[in-house]
């Protein structure tokens, strides 16, 4: 296959692959909307363990109409929530196809400019969402993740697409390798954490509004605040000690290319300021008094540094990394 037929398979793929995680995303909706007719099953479900049934009646043990029919209404739901999984593992096989497809094309790593490194990275959120569903309850994360993989396809192919070539002589380094699939990687886990964090929030909020006499319908629903909280600790531990690595290889590329390790150029600036922000939120989930809905903040601020690192830099701000633009 040719070059030009490579790249237009990775395109296909590409739209193939957001027609599949709109679809999943929908069910995922639908899963949510479903259990929010089922308030004691709904939760009680998400936190059994995986191939369990969750319980059906009233603790006495007895079930009445309205037990069985919520019973039922929880074992639809996430029987549809199963079918969104799947079809999120068929979004992920064709997203990864394309952005191999896309590699063939090149003939390089397939992350040489700014769409290359958005639709890898949204390969590698939806990577770490599936990685993580394993162990640890992560399912209600499914409509969030999907939905910034989509947002992040969707820029890609309107704003940021750019055709398969070789790459510009400042990026034709091994570093490009070793610096750019660190970022990546993390990109992806912090994506997950991030969406964990905002669910974290969002069952505090429930939860002090039940101790109110208040309910909700969806924020109810979630995995207890504690789990949420311990996805975000997993996933903040496994990332952080890799966005240094990404950080410090960085800088050691810069030498290589500028002959300086660190000059404040506005990437390597909101690099530091990304790696200051979860190091802060790390501290404060060790420390007594901030651990909690105070570092779950320092993780989503860390996260937003980390997006504009990507998308504000390269686009808005001028500087030695302006080459990696659209």
């Amino acid at each position: 296959m040719s070059t030009s037929a490579l790249a237009r398979f990775s395109d296909t793929l590409v739209y193939s692959a957001m027609a599949v995680y709109a679809l999943a995303m929908v069910l995922y909706a639908l899963e949510a909307a479903l259990r929010s007719r089922t308030p004691t099953l709904a939760t009680a479900s998400m936190l059994v363990p995986a191939g369990s049934s969750p319980p059906v009646g009233p603790r006495s043990g007895h079930s009445g109409p309205s037990d069985v029919s919520s019973g039922v209404a929880a074992h639809r739901a996430r029987k549809i929530g199963n079918v969104a999984i799947s079809l999120t593992i068929l979004a992920f096989a064709l997203h990864l196809a394309a952005v191999l497809a896309r590699a063939g094309a090149a003939g390089r790593v397939p992350w040489g400019n700014m769409y290359e490194f958005a639709t890898t990275g949204a390969v590698a959120a939806t990577g770490a969402y599936l990685f993580f569903l394993r162990y640890q309850p992560v399912r209600d994360l499914g409509a969030w993740i999907v939905a910034t993989v989509l947002l992040s396809l969707g820029l890609a192919v309107t704003v940021l697409y750019t055709p398969a070539g070789a790459l510009v002589p400042a990026l034709d380094s091994y570093w490009l390798v070793i610096h750019v699939i660190a970022a990546i990687v993390c990109g992806g886990v912090f994506t997950v954490g991030a969406a964990a964090a905002v669910l974290y929030l969002m069952r505090l909020r429930a939860d002090r509004r039940q101790r109110a006499g208040q309910t909700s319908t969806y924020s109810d629903r979630l995995p207890s605040a504690s789990a949420l909280q311990r996805v975000v600790h997993v996933t903040h531990l496994f990332a952080f000690p890799l966005w240094t690595f990404a950080v410090i290889a960085g800088a050691i590329w810069a030498e290589n290319a500028w002959g300086r390790y660190w000059g404040w150029d506005p990437k390597e600036t909101w690099a530091f300021i990304t790696w200051v922000l979860y190091a802060a939120y790390l501290h404060a989930e060790a420390t007594a008094g901030w651990r909690g809905k105070r570092a779950a903040w320092f993780a989503l601020a860390g996260y937003v540094a980390f997006v504009f690192n990507f998308f504000g830099v390269n686009m808005w701000i001028t500087g030695l990394h302006s080459y990696a633009g659209i």
